[in-house]
């Protein structure tokens, strides 16, 4: 099986999951909270922490579509396969070197958001997107920290350079906005 067909069947297994989920709560109604000048500036906090996720992602893609391979050949036709790898070599410049510090804008500004709108511990959902909000701050603040050792160095970039805890965190963040909206 290639790895783009089992990133689609994980994704697809993974949405199956959270709509799973989702309908197991459709009698869930969660406490009422009055509107507020706060909750207000969280929901647009929020917008801004989904842009910088995109941002994030959209680095990890440009990554894959630039390595040799299969993955990367089925992203990109062959016919411009050189002059997109220049291109896109070219904007990952940049964007690996800014990638610690918009990770680290972006934890804040999520947890920002979550404070300001509220925890939803209730809700499993939010429990496994804050867990792995906390797993890719932490394994990239080793990834960073220079008195790492290198084991944990190794084993923090295993863990946090893994395109499929995005595809978690965003699929259950959207499926879990549903259920307090």
């Amino acid at each position: 099986m290639s790895s783009l067909h089992k990133l689609v069947v994980y994704t697809f297994i993974t949405f199956l999951i959270a709509i799973g989920y989702y309908w197991t709560m459709q009698g869930y109604s969660h406490p009422d909270h009055p509107e507020t000048f706060l909750n207000e500036v969280g929901e647009e906090i929020g917008e801004v922490a989904l842009w910088l996720l995109v941002f994030i992602y959209a680095r990890t893609l440009l990554k894959l579509m630039s390595a040799k391979g299969s993955f990367a050949q089925r992203l990109i036709p062959g016919s411009i396969n050189d002059l997109s790898n220049s291109l896109i070599r070219t904007v990952l410049i940049p964007l690996n070197k800014t990638h610690a510090y918009v990770g680290i804008a972006t934890l804040a500004v999520i947890l920002l958001h979550i404070a300001l709108v509220g925890w939803h511990l209730e809700i499993l959902l939010f429990q496994v997107v804050l867990g792995l909000l906390i797993w890719q701050g932490l394994f990239g603040f080793f990834l960073r920290w220079r008195f790492s050792p290198r084991q944990l160095k190794q084993f923090s970039y295993l863990v946090h350079a893994q395109f499929v805890t995005g595809i978690m965190i965003g699929i259950f963040s959207y499926v879990g906005h549903w259920l307090v909206d």
